[in-house]
C-alpha cells in the first residue's frame, strides 16, 4: 500500500500554496514542486477524509495526457525527477504523485471547453438555449452532445470562492484579443484531441477545463494538471445511450458519486450548506469514489 497523504509536509523547499488539491512548492526562482494530496473536494470545499490512492492516479493520468497532447501546446514539465528536489525522508510523499514543473506566470482564466450538455451548462441552457453567452440550439436534452465543441470559460476564485463563469468578452478584457483567441483555439484543439482518443478507450469526456500560463518568452503553456477526473466529466460508452434517453446523468468516473452523496445528506434534518466543515465522508462512499479514479485510469492506460 503505497503512502495516503490527506496534506503534504514537505521541510526541504518553502510552501508557496496549498490548493484544493495540490500542495506546491517553490524549487529555486524557476521551479514548483507539485505534489498532488488525497484530498477531495466537492462544491469547493475539502472533505476531511482522503481517498486512497487518488494523488497518484490524478498523477498518472496527467502524465499520460501531456505525453499525447505534446505536439498542440507546450506543457511545464522540466522532465526532472521531484524525488530529487526533496530529502530521503520526505519521498514516501512525493513519489508517483508530483511534478517537478516550470515556474509560470499563470493566466486567471478556467479555459473551460464542453462537448456536451452537463452540470450547470444544463442549468443554463434551460433557462436561455446558451452556456456562457454561447448561443445553441433548440431541443436539446440533459447529456445531449452539443453540434461542435464550445469554449465557456471561468475566471479563476481565490480559495474557497466558486469559480465564476465569464463571457468570451470578459477574457478578452483580461488578457487581450490575441491571447483569448489563441487559449480558445488551442482549448478545443486539446479538447477535441483528447475526446477522440478517450472514445477509442470507451470513455466520453463531457467536458474538461484546462489552465494555461506564460513563460519567460510569453509563449502560452499548458499546466497544473490536464484532462484528469477532477478537471473532466468522463463517462462511460455503455450505458450513454440510455441515460440520454432518459433524460439522466449517466454515471460518471470522478467525484460524481461524493456530490451526490452531499446533496442527499441531511444534517440536523437539513441539507448541507455547501459551506465548510464538510459532512464526514462514510467508507462505502470513499471506497467507491477511489474505485471509481482506478477505474478512469484502468480504461485510460490498462
Amino acid at each position: 500500500m503505497t503512502t495516503t497523504v490527506h496534506t503534504s509536509s514537505i521541510q526541504s523547499q518553502p510552501l508557496l500554496a496549498r490548493g484544493k488539491v495540490r500542495d506546491n512548492y517553490a524549487v529555486g526562482e524557476d521551479r514548483i514542486l507539485m505534489v498532488a494530496s488525497d484530498r477531495l473536494s466537492a462544491f469547493d470545499v475539502i472533505m476531511g477524509e482522503p481517498i486512497p490512492g487518488k494523488g497518484e492516479i490524478l498523477t498518472k493520468m496527467a502524465l499520460w495526457w501531456f505525453e499525447r497532447l505534446g505536439g498542440l501546446c507546450p506543457n511545464h514539465l522540466t522532465g526532472e525527477a521531484p524525488e530529487s528536489v526533496v530529502r530521503p525522508e520526505e519521498v514516501p510523499q512525493v513519489e508517483g504523485r508530483s511534478m517537478l514543473v516550470k515556474r509560470l506566470k499563470p493566466i486567471p482564466v478556467e479555459a473551460v471547453v464542453r462537448g456536451y450538455l452537463a452540470g450547470s451548462g444544463w442549468k443554463e441552457y434551460q433557462e436561455s438555449r446558451s452556456v456562457c453567452g454561447v448561443p445553441l440550439p433548440e431541443g436539446l436534452t440533459n447529456a445531449a452532445k452539443l453540434p461542435r465543441a464550445i469554449f465557456t470559460p471561468a475566471a479563476k476564485a481565490a480559495a474557497g470562492e466558486h469559480d465564476e463563469n465569464i463571457s468570451y468578452d470578459r477574457v478578452v478584457e483580461l488578457v487581450g484579443p490575441k491571447l483569448a483567441q489563441q487559449i480558445r483555439e488551442t482549448s478545443i484543439a486539446l479538447y477535441e484531441t483528447a475526446a477522440a482518443i478517450a472514445l477509442t478507450k470507451g470513455m466520453i469526456i463531457a467536458d474538461t477545463k484546462f489552465e494555461f500560463g506564460l513563460d519567460a518568452d510569453g509563449a502560452l503553456v499548458l499546466m497544473d494538471e490536464v484532462l484528469t477526473p477532477d478537471s473532466s466529466r468522463y463517462w462511460p460508452v455503455e450505458g450513454y445511450e440510455e441515460a440520454l434517453a432518459a433524460g439522466a446523468n449517466p454515471p460518471s468516473f470522478d467525484k460524481q458519486f461524493v456530490r451526490d452523496w452531499l446533496e442527499a445528506v441531511r444534517i440536523h434534518g437539513k441539507p448541507w450548506d455547501k459551506t465548510p466543515p464538510a459532512p464526514r465522508l462514510p467508507r462505502e462512499v470513499i471506497d467507491k469514489t477511489a474505485a471509481k479514479y482506478r477505474e478512469a485510469l484502468e480504461r485510460l492506460i490498462g
